[in-house]
């Protein structure tokens, strides 16, 4: 039976009270509104979840969603609309929202945006969307904003279960369009493209679906449900998938366009090649990058023990190195899998942190210990090539690098032994060359990624499109999404034409 944070059903009957009293006022304002506390979701409570799979927060109830979309203003400059990489009328689906008008806040959001039960869980809204939120400017504190994820997330939900996330499409257009890769950025181009009637086939390098989204995030953050849920509506829809299919191996993108009948193509193959450290000792038993620890639990099952053949070192102390979310899910999933001492490193503070507040809070929550301005200088092992310890330096921070963050310096001579058996590498990840090195003219920069016009997306190929991580390095899922939507709008603007 799980265990929670604070009990649900109060949470609710607090929402229901708020919302009884909003009801009963002939008008509701601003006073009122800013009177209003931020909802919290239901929690599960951290001793009990760090051995669970299970997702850790709950979605709104009714009474919460609407509760929380009253605590907009409905500011006439929204400022949260800015904040977001696509665009949604932000205030348009809160204020429906807010009426308890659940379907219509939907197809407010849909709009925009395609893939919201996702967005809704897993992109950063504090450092976007509500960042800008003039009620948590108010208050001088970005965890007092509305909370427009949960409640975004929450219309997604009822949406699935009421409505199965149908979109309409328009008569068949003859056109033809090829997706490569099935992460946010494809699926994106995918609905958009279908929507116009044209016929979409999308192919997966892997043996399921959903790229990163799958692979990437864990289940105690995003559910594989979830994800299920957008790739079924979109097969509903006639989009055509792939799986097994490694455009550049099985297939050369020039045939494709050339002689398999697509007019236009969109590449959205994410950036999935991670970076080292390059420190001594990286090659040692015990030593892993965060996208393979990963991407054995999240898509080979490793999760689940005695189901799955996946091979999984089993740990006792695991270190872990980085500070961005991905950092954050390989250290709470080696507590899942068993480890008894996780400890991340990393080199800067913690107002530094490039990952989610929430998900740091979390982890803090789940007994995962951070060494802050610090970072390995080296991976130690024993006699058999097995991990045994990692040498720590200690930094300090000096002055703002081009990213606008504190750089840290290190100190000379102050470093010692932390022993561990596990070492997950969390740093970044870079661009597959797999395909951009088999694809002749298709430029792309020093990092590898591909070269597209701003405006459009268009690559150095006619009629080929990019987008996402391959474009922007390990970016975030919305921002995925934004990349994905305005190819998408060149590709049909494209094929309009023809």
């Amino acid at each position: 039976m799980p265990r929670f944070h604070e009990d649900p059903q109060i949470l609710n009957a607090k929402a229901v009270e708020i919302v009884k009293d909003l009801v009963a006022k002939e008008k509701v304002t601003p006073k009122d509104r800013m009177a209003i506390p931020v909802q919290k979701p239901a929690v599960l409570d951290p001793l009990q979840r760090s051995r669970w799979q299970e997702e850790v927060e709950k979605t709104f109830t009714p009474a919460q969603a609407v509760a929380e979309a009253n605590r907009c203003l409905q500011c006439k400059n929204t400022p949260c609309v800015k904040g977001c990489p696509v665009n949604i009328n932000i205030p348009g689906f809160l204020n429906l929202a807010a009426q308890g008008k659940f379907a219509e806040a939907v197809a407010v959001i849909k709009e925009s945006s395609l893939l919201p039960a996702i967005c809704g869980r897993v992109c950063p809204q504090e450092r976007q969307c509500q960042e800008n939120c003039t009620v948590g400017k108010s208050k001088k504190d970005v965890a007092q904003a509305v909370s427009i994820g949960k409640v975004e997330r929450f219309l997604a939900d009822w949406d699935a279960a009421n409505n199965n996330g149908a979109m309409e499409i328009k008569p068949e257009s003859g056109h033809k369009v090829a997706v490569i890769g099935s992460g946010p950025a494809g699926l994106v181009v995918a609905a958009d493209c279908r929507r116009e009637g044209h016929e979409v086939h999308v192919f997966e390098a892997l043996h399921k679906l959903g790229g990163v989204l799958r692979y990437g995030i864990p289940e105690f953050r995003l559910p594989k449900s979830v994800v299920d849920s957008q790739i079924n509506a979109l097969q509903a829809m006639g989009v055509h998938f792939h799986t097994n299919y490694v455009v550049g191996r099985t297939r050369q993108l020039a045939d494709m366009l050339k002689e398999d009948g697509f007019e236009a193509a969109f590449i959205g193959v994410g950036a999935g090649l991670p970076i080292f450290m390059g420190i001594p000792g990286e090659d040692l038993v015990g030593v892993c990058t965060a996208n393979e620890y990963l991407t054995r639990a999240n898509l080979m099952g490793c999760i689940y023990p005695g189901k799955n053949d996946t091979p999984m070192y089993r740990s006792k102390k695991v270190v872990v190195l980085g500070g961005g979310n991905v950092a954050m899910d390989s250290c709470r999933m080696a507590k899942r899998l068993g480890a008894e001492e996780v400890t991340v490193l990393y080199r800067r503070s913690r107002s530094e942190m490039p990952a989610r507040r929430e998900e740091v809070q979390h982890a803090f929550e789940e007994g995962i210990r951070f060494c802050f301005l610090q970072n390995a200088c080296a991976v130690n092992g024993d006699e058999k090539g097995h991990v045994k310890s990692v040498t720590v330096q200690k930094y300090e921070l000096g002055e703002p690098d081009a990213s606008g963050r504190r750089r840290p310096v290190a100190i000379e001579g102050d470093t010692y032994e932390l022993e561990c058996d596990t070492v997950l590498i969390a740093i970044g990840n870079s661009s597959n060359p797999l395909l951009t090195s088999s694809t002749e003219g298709l430029e792309v920069n020093k990092k590898g990624n591909v070269i597209v016009d701003e405006a459009t997306g268009k690559t150095s190929l006619d009629n080929v499109y990019a987008g996402g991580d391959i474009v922007l390095g390990a970016a975030t899922v919305i921002l995925a999404m934004g990349e994905g939507r305005r190819a998408a709008r060149s590709i049909n603007e494209l094929l309009a034409n023809k």
